[in-house]
Parts: structure tokens; C-alpha cells; sequence
């Protein structure tokens, strides 16, 4: 299992905006938690503490230790909610769970490499999902799951099938899904009529030498 990250959470908070404006002001985010036994609890936390929280490997998905007025819980960032404009976090529910029973949770897809031969042919790669819905144990839930793009080339479609999901992990989602897929531009096809152009050219030419000897 990995390091425990704890974070401390207090109860008792005020509800309602305003309260919650003056909680951030103070340098907490307010929150919840919840789970399948537990009535949803107003939480606050800190902002210090809970970046920190979430800024290992794991990322979002790190599974946390919620010291609850010193009761610990094992807890997750089921949602995180940011200011839409400034990107501030504005207000996060936790979900309880218990180490040994695995979640369904969405975990972010991440293009690595650079698709050196779509580039020369001026194509793009397009990235179709960003998320997949995954199944695994709390603490083997990945931060990401990473799509290497480097052997792509125009007309390639990297499915759902093709991912390579780490140890524990599983996912229902249909594996003829495309994930990403290697495109021609618009730019490209211009190429490609520019150089049938000059091939044109170039056969006509050698027809009339031909003809003429």
C-alpha cells in the first residue's frame, strides 16, 4: 500500500455561501463526506493541506486518510469543484471507502510521445476520450492512464482495447471505443493534390517526349 497521506478535517462548519466565502477567505475549503454508511457530513479542510494532499503520484485520485475530529477514515476525492474563471477550489466531497472493495471511478487519459510520422505528413492526432471509467482497489486506482502516440501514423485509431491498464485495474467500458486517432488536415490533403498535380505533370510531359521521337 502506499505512503498514508492523512489530512485533517474539522466539523461543525457553518453552511450555506457565505459562510463558505469566509471559510476560503481563511485559507479552508469547505467539504463533505459521504459513503455508503456514513450520513453526508459538512467538513472543512486546509487549502495548504489538502494541495499538498493531492500533489503526489496519484494526483486527484490519491487515497487519503481523513482525521475527522480523530476518528480516521479512508476517503477519496470523489468531485472537486473550481471557480469557473480563476480555477480556485471551491468546495470538495470526499467518499468514504473501505481498502479492500474496488470503486468504479473516471480516471484522465493521457497522450504521451510525439507522432513524429503524423507530424511530417501534416496530420494531427486527435485525442477522442479523455476519460475512462475504471474499476479498481482505492489505493490501486492510477492518477492516469497514458497512451503512447509515438507509432502512430495517419489512418491509426488507438481503441479502448489497445490500452494498457496497470495491475487491478479494469474497465467495462466497450473496448472497440476510439481513444485517439491519427488525422489528415486540411493542409495535408492541399499537399496531397499539389504532389498528384506535379505527378500529373510529370507523366504528361514524359508521354509527349515520348510521342515526339
Amino acid at each position: 500500500m502506499a505512503d498514508d497521506i492523512v489530512l485533517v478535517a474539522e466539523t461543525g462548519r457553518p453552511t450555506g455561501s457565505a459562510a463558505s466565502r469566509r471559510l476560503r477567505a481563511q485559507g479552508k475549503i469547505p467539504a463533505v463526506l459521504y459513503g455508503p454508511d456514513v450520513e453526508a457530513t459538512p467538513l472543512a479542510v486546509g487549502w495548504r493541506e489538502l494541495r499538498a494532499a493531492l500533489t503526489t503520484d496519484k494526483g486527484l485520485n490519491a487515497l487519503l486518510t481523513l482525521d475527522v475530529d480523530g476518528r480516521r477514515t479512508k476517503a477519496i476525492v470523489k468531485e472537486l469543484q473550481r471557480h469557473p474563471v480563476r480555477r480556485d477550489v471551491l468546495h470538495v466531497d470526499f467518499m468514504k471507502v473501505d481498502v479492500d472493495v474496488a470503486i468504479t471511478v473516471d480516471v484522465a487519459v493521457v497522450l504521451e510521445g510525439e507522432a513524429e510520422k503524423v507530424t511530417r505528413e501534416q496530420g494531427v492526432v486527435d485525442q477522442v476520450l479523455n476519460a475512462l471509467p475504471i474499476t479498481a482497489k482505492p489505493d490501486d486506482i492510477p492518477a492516469h492512464i497514458a497512451v503512447d502516440i509515438s507509432d502512430l501514423e495517419i489512418g491509426d485509431v488507438i481503441t479502448i482495447g489497445d490500452l494498457q491498464l496497470p495491475p487491478g485495474v479494469t474497465t467495462d467500458a466497450d473496448p472497440e471505443e476510439p481513444v485517439a486517432t491519427a488525422v489528415a488536415t486540411s493542409a495535408a490533403a492541399v499537399a496531397a493534390e499539389g504532389e498528384e498535380a506535379a505527378e500529373g505533370e510529370e507523366a504528361a510531359e514524359a508521354a509527349g517526349d515520348d510521342g515526339g521521337e
